[in-house]
């Protein structure tokens, strides 16, 4: 586990993505138009589709276009990572970057490019995903893998085009969504209206901040959900002290025999010797763990987890977390 300097100097990253027609590109035409002050770096998959004026486009590098509101966009014809170097050249010029995936892409590679590449880990933050969904044809597309993990590995999603459904129908689909990805800040919105700040600056590893939206998703019981998604959330709050030896093999562990089904996970831990809080959060089978505040003086020093994936095992995942402990 590496310890976190005490100021953050890395460049927040949020990976955008949706199912075709999700209103996805819209979300993204709105953040490369807006007068919203903030200096964005956009890199989208097929810079054609977004409709950019020519006009707005004041100067062009290789792949990198600057618009006059401050955004910086970049297409993706080659690597990731290549594209990402040739921005972080300019880093003067903005204080965050936005990844845009193809409406049938997994998210789950471009995540993991924050984890795998140390110097894109020392010099990026993978803040969160965020997901577009289509509210008037989600139910035609959910059954998809695409589409359900899309919406398993999001930590923000904007349920989009509420205003052609009923809201009865919106209802149950916001529970059905919350079933597949409990503390996903969930959005409605109608043309992807929504306001610049719910979107960026997320917290994807903060718990807490999910917690605040609904403080029983970590402990409440299983019982009360139906369970006609094979893609689910499993929470864990567990009081006591982790033993970090034991900690670390039940991870690795786990993630290497269940990691292509366990989309996202994240926790706060309480470590034995330790004074500061740990964090982590994974995608798939790579994860990235760090030093936290520390633990107030007056502060429970409990352990909180989500995993988020497919056919995912409540009690099995709860007795490995107890066997970790002190």
């Amino acid at each position: 586990m590496k310890p976190a300097p005490e100021t953050d100097s890395r460049v927040p990253v949020t990976v955008l993505t949706g199912y075709l027609g999700a209103g996805k590109t819209t979300l993204l035409n709105r953040i490369l138009h807006a007068h919203h002050g903030k200096r964005i770096a956009v890199i989208e998959n097929e810079f054609g589709e977004v409709g950019v004026d020519q006009e707005l486009v004041i100067g062009a590098e290789e792949e990198i276009f600057e618009m006059n509101n401050g955004c910086i966009c970049c297409t993706v014809r080659g690597d990731l990572i290549r594209i990402l170097g040739n921005l972080m050249k300019r880093r003067d010029k903005f204080d965050y970057i936005l990844v845009e995936t193809t409406g049938l892409a997994d998210p789950g590679p471009v995540a993991q490019t924050f984890f795998v590449d140390d110097e894109m880990q020392d010099k990026l933050r993978l803040d969160g995903i965020v997901t577009v969904v289509d509210a008037k044809h989600i139910e035609q597309h959910i059954s998809s893998d695409e589409a359900r993990e899309q919406v398993a590995f999001a930590d923000v999603i904007v349920l989009n085009k509420t205003d052609l459904v009923s809201d009865a129908a919106l209802v149950g689909l916001e529970a059905r969504i919350r079933r597949m990805n409990a503390p996903a800040k969930l959005l409605r919105a109608q043309n992807a209206a929504v306001e610049i700040g719910e979107i960026l600056n997320v917290g994807g590893f903060n718990l807490d901040r999910a917690i605040e939206l609904d403080p029983r998703f970590l402990t409440a019981d299983p019982s009360e959900h139906q369970h006609d998604d094979e893609i689910a959330s499993v929470g864990i709050e567990q009081p006591g002290t982790v033993d970090a030896d034991k900690l670390n093999t039940w991870l690795s562990t786990l993630l290497q025999e269940r990691g292509q089904d366990i989309f996202r996970s994240k926790g706060v831990l309480s470590v034995q010797g330790e004074s500061a809080r740990f964090v982590f959060q994974g995608v798939h089978m790579l994860l990235d763990s760090r030093q936290d505040r520390p633990w107030g003086p007056a502060e429970a020093r409990v352990n909180k987890l989500i995993f988020i994936g497919r056919n995912l095992n409540r009690e099995e995942l709860h007795r490995g977390f107890r066997s970790c402990l002190i």
